[in-house]
């Protein structure tokens, strides 16, 4: 049975939380749509438990047009007043913003790296960094190089991209695999 297997102890017995963990949690992302998903579902996590935000994805890729952020980044204050009246997602006002402000950012690094992709990559010299923990506390919540990408990001215009949220995102996009070596995904 699936739910036998060893895995993380963050997930719990949470299904939807044990499919994201053995199905995409710290596996390599080099999807540019899939990259700005999981900066926005990050930024959005802020302040809050990963399982809220999980549970919630369907109605953020509701809201935000598929997280296709060529929409996005024509949101007009309209569409933010109509996202803070979603009762589906979170409804913080600096977030849906920010999400917008990032468009427009993440846009302009395809435009002079050709995908974000290859931009974000370089930060980890494209290749996964492993990591090889036995406990969930050793498991840091940021490293020299999520610290590099968060200032590179402020940078270019990003907001809610601290070294934090950065470092989760990276967890999310497999630049870092961070299950514990008795995790059956560890690999």
């Amino acid at each position: 049975m699936m739910n036998k297997k060893e895995r993380c102890v963050w997930p719990q017995n949470d299904e939807l939380m044990m499919q994201y963990h053995d199905e995409e949690w710290g596996v390599a992302v080099h999807d540019d749509l899939k990259h700005f998903e999981f900066l926005v579902l990050d930024a959005f996590q802020a302040g809050l438990s990963w399982k809220t935000i999980l549970h919630k994805r369907k109605h953020f890729r509701r809201a935000f047009d598929n997280f296709d952020y060529h929409r996005i980044v024509h949101y007009d204050e309209e569409k933010v007043q109509a996202l803070l009246q979603n009762v589906n997602i979170i409804r913080n006002q600096l977030k849906i913003r920010a999400t917008i402000t990032n468009a427009a950012a993440f846009i302009n690094i395809q435009k002079e790296f050709g995908s974000f992709d290859h931009y974000v990559w370089q930060f980890v010299k494209n290749k996964t960094i492993v990591h090889r923990f036995k406990t969930h506390q050793e498991i840091p919540v940021t490293t020299p190089e999520s610290d590099l990408l968060s200032k590179d990001l402020k940078k270019r215009g990003f907001k809610f991209v601290g070294s934090t949220i950065i470092y989760a995102y990276m967890q999310a996009a497999g630049l870092v695999n961070d299950h514990l070596v008795s995790c059956f995904c560890y690999k």
